[in-house]
């Protein structure tokens, strides 16, 4: 009988696959041995594999440069890295080795491109394209960017009110977008977007308050659909609308030669995902072509933003099994050595699914479980895969320590669950390590940070050592 959890991977997904395979009956990922990490710096373990990154930001760089050749698309794609997905030095590092662009939300995001222009990550000539609701101090630091002459930086009007207040404190003429608020899918929980303005307000917006306007020159519109960029009727339905305002923007408007599509390609949650990237932009790409040549306007620059595609798929976290709670007939919990809520917020705050493996013993039998966090919190818990209402793991053994792992975990985790603050329960966070590859393949890692002690919480809640 087919009863060992390698024969269920098997039968149940196309394995191995680019990213995962088997050393014996251990899980390697990208050729690293993960047992070989557990041995070396223990458990809970988070990881970032750096190569990920570029790897990413150079397959839809080729996507977009092969879909403009084929339908003689000329124009230009810029890459964009959205920041708010992992703000981390290390990740910045990665991801602008690749001759990418910068996209903001808040004040502080300034701050870390100004670091990034010092120390020559970025240059005079990188886009630094300003999203999100603009107060005091953000609008303070964009206006200091483009004062000190950074001049490729834009801000993008999310509502009428910042126009004046970027106005009172930039000198001279600068450069700015305007965003789309798009309409949701019917099922949402709202119809329009809290974001940008209303279809049918840019064109008169930009009559009345950029057209004689000496100092703005528009640049760029901005669309952005919150469920992504997926091959349904609502997002062809929704990128056709905003290409008919931006052909009826560029006649009123010359300097407009950007149509910025926003974020929204998906990363793998599943040994069975399939998208066709490719194919997406393919279809995006001829749909503005068709579109602008019908109208007898020039095909914008294309920008992107991409977030979690860029990060996403580069990190991962392993946890052991300490133990198994046989709660009635049916349930049995496996209790992990860390929290769900603490190391893997979305789990539980949006129950997301990543790709969930066994580390190792991949030739013992299976069984059925349900996955338990360490907190006092009955929703501290991960009970199924992406493509099926359940968890299947190798048998529990106390005499065999079981880890897992969970993969394509990089973008958002750190920031929500708050990385290096309190969580909840004063769960630890745990140590987290880089893994790069040099020029001749060598696997190097080296620890980014060591698992919260408690003297690093009780400091944070006030708690001082007597003398």
């Amino acid at each position: 009988m087919n009863t060992k959890y390698s024969d269920l991977i098997n039968q149940t997904y196309y394995f191995p696959q680019e990213e995962f395979k088997l050393n014996k009956d251990n899980l390697l990922f990208h050729n690293i041995d993960l047992m070989k990490l557990v041995e070396q710096y223990g458990t809970p373990l988070k990881f970032t594999y750096l190569p990920q990154i570029s790897e990413n930001i150079n397959k839809a760089k080729a996507w977009f440069r092969k879909s403009m050749e084929k339908n003689k698309y000329d124009a230009k794609y810029y890459y964009c890295y959205c920041t708010k997905s992992s703000h981390f030095e290390y990740i910045m590092n990665e991801a602008f080795k690749n001759n990418i662009h910068v996209e903001t939300s808040s004040a502080f995001d300034i701050n870390i491109v100004e670091n990034l222009l010092e120390n020559g990550k970025i240059n005079k000539s990188t886009y630094v394209i300003c999203n999100g609701f603009k107060r005091d101090e953000y609008i303070s630091n964009i206006a200091r960017l483009i004062n000190n002459g950074h001049k490729n930086t834009i801000p993008i009007i999310d509502n009428y009110e910042e126009l004046d207040l970027l106005q009172g404190e930039i000198k001279g003429k600068f450069k700015i977008g305007i965003r789309i608020a798009a309409e949701e899918e019917p099922k949402f929980e709202f119809y329009t977007s809290r974001l940008g303005i209303g279809y049918k307000n840019i064109v008169s917006f930009y009559k009345k308050q950029i057209q004689e306007n000496d100092k703005l020159e528009l640049k760029m519109l901005h669309f952005f659909i919150n469920t992504g960029i997926n091959d349904t009727a609502y997002y062809w339905n929704e990128l056709v609308k905003c290409i008919k305002v931006y052909i009826a923007l560029k006649k009123e408007c010359p300097t407009l030669d950007g149509l910025n599509i926003g974020g929204g390609f998906p990363i793998k949650n599943s040994l069975a995902f399939e998208y066709d990237y490719q194919y997406m932009i393919d279809e995006i790409i001829n749909q503005i072509k068709i579109a602008c040549d019908e109208a007898e306007v020039d095909v914008p620059n294309i920008f992107t933003e991409f977030g979690s595609f860029t990060v996403g798929e580069s990190g991962g976290a392993i946890y052991q099994i300490l133990y198994q709670k046989q709660q009635n007939d049916r349930e049995k919990w496996n209790m992990i050595d860390s929290s769900f809520i603490t190391t893997l917020p979305d789990t539980w705050a949006i129950n997301k699914r990543f790709i969930m493996l066994a580390v190792n013993r991949w030739n013992d039998t299976y069984e059925r479980v349900l996955l338990g966090g360490l907190t006092c919190d009955s929703d501290d818990y991960y009970n199924s895969e992406q493509n099926m209402n359940a968890i299947y793991l190798p048998k529990y053994n106390k005499e065999k320590p079981l880890y897992i792992g969970f993969f394509n975990t990089g973008a958002y985790q750190e920031t929500i669950g708050g990385y290096g603050g309190l969580h909840h329960c004063l769960i630890p966070q745990p140590k987290h390590i880089l893994i790069d590859r040099d020029e001749n393949g060598i696997l190097a890692t080296e620890v980014f940070s060591e698992q919260q002690t408690s003297d690093d919480v009780l400091k944070i809640l006030g708690y001082t050592k007597k003398a």
